[in-house]
């Protein structure tokens, strides 16, 4: 089935069960935006207890979903992830860390002679809410803005000195911080506003959870409260990124010599020239805002699946944007745009992806059981008492 298919065939299915993995990430990350919350929401040790034990029954989700996504993409664009991961690693480094301490934090936060005491741990799981949002959300967007590296393949065949055969050199020392601190140019700008609105985006993500699975009216009326400034404040960091996306140049490919230039509005014409990703975009968009206004105005608990669905299908629809229509999915700004990556240049061979392709058809029973698991261990909504009474809990 799979081996008839053309190899631009194969990259472009990778290249949507990527995108998808990465959209499914930044909707788990209510996660993290939880965490950010813990002391904004909960006023006693109980109500702490209460929100910590919420999120720490999905918090290995996030985790095993963005490691799923890092293994997808090192398998079918390889050339992507050893510039990225290998060029960029003080970013990547930093977002591991931020994991690290999260899944340190829920493993001793409660246990017995806890020398650091239980305040320390909260404060490593708002770091790791702070973190992996942040620097997530401005990562996704250098896809757009483009990074300062350079590729060349021709090193793979000298063997001369004393020097590895390295494609890929990362060209500045900030080795991915530069995303979001360097002021060179306004790319830092676009990227922190990026990781700006993933971050506001889960602390509303993460709101609307609280209200679906929490049995506690004092938790439940601060969600309310603090619901409408976060979601102001999403929207004006959303707002600016993607009404300066479709204005900026964006890197272009050309079909016929593959040549990367720079075209004026590009990401404007993918949406344009391509009606199925715009659709995406405005029922991902009018999904979040249908969960906000269900929550908000309505007063429901059910803003999470509206607000979640909307989620995944905008942040798809952002990934379709950046690799579709003959765009380069990881731009180079050193100089030489052809540097640039796109989904044909930085792919597996069609042997690897026809393999990895057959295996791609358990994901749907994988994601049947994540769903299983998501509704057995949410049949009912959490209360102190129950908190309380779990040997378990975090």
């Amino acid at each position: 089935m799979f081996e008839n298919l053309s190899h631009l065939a194969l990259q472009e299915y990778w290249w949507v069960i990527v995108s998808l993995l990465g959209a499914l990430l930044v909707f788990l990350l209510f996660v993290q935006g939880g965490q950010t919350l813990i002391y904004r929401l909960g006023k006693t040790e109980g109500e702490q207890n209460i929100l910590v034990n919420a999120l720490g029954r999905k918090w290995e989700f996030t985790f095993t979903t963005l490691v799923t996504f890092g293994g997808a993409f090192f398998a079918s664009f390889p050339l992507f992830y050893s510039t990225s991961f290998g060029g960029a690693y003080w970013v990547w480094m930093a977002i591991l860390f931020a994991f690290i301490l999260q899944a340190v934090s829920y493993e001793y936060r409660k246990k017995p002679n806890n020398f650091l005491g239980t305040k320390t741990f909260d404060a490593f799981l708002f770091i790791n809410g702070l973190l992996a949002t942040v620097l997530l959300g401005a990562a996704v967007s250098t896809f757009f803005t483009g990074s300062a590296f350079s590729v060349d393949k021709m090193n793979l065949l000298n063997l001369s000195g004393n020097k590895m055969p390295i494609i890929s050199s990362w060209e500045t020392p900030f080795h991915g911080l530069e995303a979001v601190w360097t002021t060179a140019h306004l790319a830092f700008l676009q990227n922190l506003a990026l990781g700006l609105a993933v971050f506001f985006l889960s602390r509303v993500l993460a709101l609307l959870y609280f209200q679906r699975i929490i049995d506690n009216t004092e938790i439940i009326n601060r969600t309310k409260k603090c619901l409408k400034l976060n979601t102001v404040l999403f929207l004006v960091f959303f707002l600016f990124w993607l009404i300066r996306l479709m204005l900026i140049d964006g890197f272009a490919v050309n079909p016929d010599t593959k040549e990367v230039f720079m075209e004026p509005n590009k990401y404007l014409h993918n949406l344009l020239e391509r009606p199925v990703i715009l659709a995406i975009l405005l029922i991902g968009v009018v999904g979040v805002l249908l969960g906000l206004f269900n929550s908000i105005i309505k007063n429901k608990d059910n803003g999470i699946w509206f607000a979640g669905v909307g989620t995944v299908l905008t942040v798809l629809a952002l990934f379709f944007i950046a690799g579709f229509n003959n765009t380069a999915f990881y731009p180079s700004t050193f100089g030489d745009l052809q540097s640039s990556l796109t989904i044909e240049n930085s792919s597996s061979s069609h042997f690897t992806l026809t393999a990895m392709s057959y295996v791609s058809l358990l994901v749907p029973f994988v994601l049947a059981y994540i769903i299983y698991a998501w509704r057995k261990m949410d049949k009912t909504k959490i209360t102190e008492e129950e908190i309380n009474s779990d040997s378990h809990s975090y």
